[in-house]
């Protein structure tokens, strides 16, 4: 999560004030003692079949198993990770600040409500606040399942597979804690673990992190949250009042800013360092910090985790000491530990029925099947050490297809969360739990309505009329799904939009928070044209197989773009046969740009940034057959 992008209106800051004082108790250690975390005790008998199985205990399968309950289904909800606990990355990795996604126009309703509503917006009706205290969160996930007579939970197992027929997954193989295998047949599965295990076992195709974008080892950096204690109404406020470069703000329950805390050097720089801080207070006396990000750490792989944990627990004493030493907010305040699990930010992304596109976050894009909304800033964290992350832009709405949940190939299973079926891109923004909460409530509706109708969630996928019930039906059940009319954005109307799509689309370019860092209407130069075009032989090696390198003395940074320079780089990247005199002609002839579009260019000695971008467009287009829309 980065640092807040778009700072909360007064009056939402006024009402959660008054939400955090009707729902928490003053943060001390006496109020603490009022209430201990629920642990959750598995069902002592499960049944040969459910309706549905629900696999993974994080926010997006609890509220799935919720919704199917609610929808008078047999749920069983399953956990194969050492926990105790509902809630997962909130409740055990204490990412207690949420990543909210906030409507084109925030309702004033009381409590505020953002999009989706649904279950989500019942869960954080109970936790009070954007950042809660992570055992208020465990309990309020273990009431909601308990209230659900239709639920078994069964934690701890040793292992769970998914049991197939065919294509089809019909249930699942699981061992339990005490070593006893059961064979659990369902009418469906829904994936809820936070690296699709299901899907992948039951040969459900993916990509790992960015490999589509050509690069399939970088994912981004891995957080291991850490905990300070000693923080009363007065250090709380003076934390609030502290003032750093890079801004920053603060709400009744959560800090985001001290931009340069990330001067701190790390034990090894390399593989650990830290960013701005995200602050969650809770409710007896303690906080927990989000800024450690960890490299290199293969989520798939329990070794490299466990090694991601004992990197983070040797660099948090010594991060809150710099802190300590470095603000005299944070003097009086004391080390108090680990998160026990990791915050995983990306692995596996599915190969749905369709995938999430920048395009689509980019156009604002609705779907006919769009079962739940977007709008968090596309957020693509560090992913080495050299490279700090991006804001890539940030949506005003976008709608998730329902198509998203559902796997290439594989029946009888849907997929939600971050694992779903989104490019690496787009998943900076579709990644945040709230979104995959409301996910969650979809794929519970999806199973009922299926069974309902007699079909499979690939036929459900299809149906116009099936979707138009499947919405109609969460709609009923609290969900929002309006898409707000909103002015278009300055850069859509921009009449080179569709060369910002492609190059954006390729990883090549970004926005900010303004969505405006694009600078269409400024000078291009020939290294970042050169740099761009390096993207076409790591996404499309068969269209672009022999990468090409200039002497840097060609590609001086200084320099604007001509036109002439423009064509020379696209040529060689291209393969085709020219002299930096016969470039432009060249890739005339290969229609790659047209004359008139030579017409429209206001300066050829110059290249705009939206002018390069077009030739760019033009190049996917012509040479890869690639077009992003």
């Amino acid at each position: 999560m980065q640092a807040r992008s778009r700072t909360v209106t007064a009056w939402i800051n006024a009402m959660l004030v008054c939400s955090l004082l009707l729902f928490i108790p003053q943060a001390t250690a006496d109020a603490a003692k009022t209430f201990q975390t629920q642990t959750v005790v598995s069902a002592t008998v499960v049944k040969p079949s459910y309706d549905v199985i629900v696999a993974g205990t994080d926010p997006e399968g609890v509220m799935a198993a919720i919704s199917a309950a609610r929808n008078g289904l047999k749920v069983l909800l399953v956990e194969n990770r050492p926990r105790n606990v509902l809630g997962g990355l909130m409740t055990l990795g204490w990412l207690n600040s949420i990543d909210l996604n906030k409507s084109p126009k925030i309702s004033r309703e009381f409590p505020a409500r953002y999009l989706n509503g649904g279950l989500f917006q019942e869960w954080y009706n109970l936790i009070g606040g954007t950042s809660f205290d992570v055992r208020r969160a465990a309990n309020a996930f273990a009431q909601m399942v308990r209230n659900e007579k239709n639920i078994d939970v069964l934690m701890n197992v040793r292992s769970m597979q998914p049991m197939m027929e065919a294509n089809k997954v019909v249930g699942m193989q699981i061992v339990s804690a005490n070593g006893t295998a059961q064979t659990v047949r369902a009418g469906a599965v829904i994936d809820a673990t936070q690296d699709g295990d299901v899907m992948a076992a039951a040969g459900v195709p993916f990509t790992m992190g960015r490999e589509d974008i050509g690069d399939p080892v970088s994912r981004m950096a891995v957080t291991l949250v850490f905990k300070l204690k000693g923080v009363d109404d007065k250090a709380w406020q003076k934390l609030k009042q502290h003032r750093s470069p890079g801004g920053g703000g603060s709400d009744g329950m959560s800090i985001w800013g001290y931009g340069d805390a990330k001067e701190y050097v790390s034990s090894d720089p390399t593989r650990v360092k830290i960013r701005s801080l995200n602050i969650g207070r809770q409710e007896d006396g303690t906080m927990l910090i989000n800024t450690m990000q960890i490299y290199d750490i293969n989520p798939l792989d329990p070794a490299s985790l466990q090694e991601g944990i004992k990197i983070g627990q040797k660099e948090a004493p010594r991060i809150v000491d710099y802190l300590k030493k470095k603000y005299k907010e944070f003097a009086t305040l004391q080390y108090a530990g680990t998160a026990p699990e990791l915050y995983v930010r990306e692995s596996r992304h599915m190969l749905g029925e369709y995938r999430l596109t920048m395009a689509d976050l980019m156009n604002n894009r609705d779907f006919w099947d769009a079962i739940a909304y977007g709008s968090y800033e596309v957020d693509i964290q560090s992913f080495t050490h050299a490279y700090s992350g991006a804001i890539v832009m940030i949506p005003e709405q976008y709608g998730v297809p329902f198509r998203s949940l559902v796997p290439q190939r594989i029946d009888g299973l849907l997929v939600v969360g971050r694992a779903a079926s989104f490019n690496t891109l787009p998943h900076g923004s579709a990644r945040v739990i709230p979104l995959g909460m409301a996910t969650g409530q979809a794929a519970g509706a999806a199973v009922k309505l299926a069974k309902d109708y007699k079909m499979s969630f690939r036929e459900l996928s299809k149906s116009q009329s099936g979707i138009a019930e499947l919405r109609k039906r969460l709609t009923k059940q609290g969900m929002d799904l309006r898409m707000v009319k909103f002015p278009k954005p300055s850069y859509a109307k921009h009449k080179y939009f569709s060369g910002l799509l492609a190059v954006t689309s390729l990883g090549a370019a970004v926005g900010g928070y303004g969505n405006d860092k694009w600078d269409l209407d400024g000078p291009s130069n020939p290294l970042r044209l050169y740099n761009t075009v390096q993207a076409f032989h790591r996404m499309f090696p068969e269209a672009f197989p022999n990468k090409f390198s200039m002497a840097l003395k060609e590609l001086p940074k200084e320099k604007p773009l001509s036109l002439k320079q423009a064509a020379y780089i696209i040529a060689l990247s291209a393969g085709l046969e020219a002299t930096p005199e016969t470039a432009l002609q060249v890739i005339i002839d290969r229609e790659i740009i047209t004359n008139d579009f030579i017409k429209g260019i206001k300066n050829q000695a110059k290249l705009t940034n939206g002018e390069a971008f077009m030739i760019v467009r033009g190049t996917l287009k012509a040479i890869a057959n690639v077009e992003y829309t």
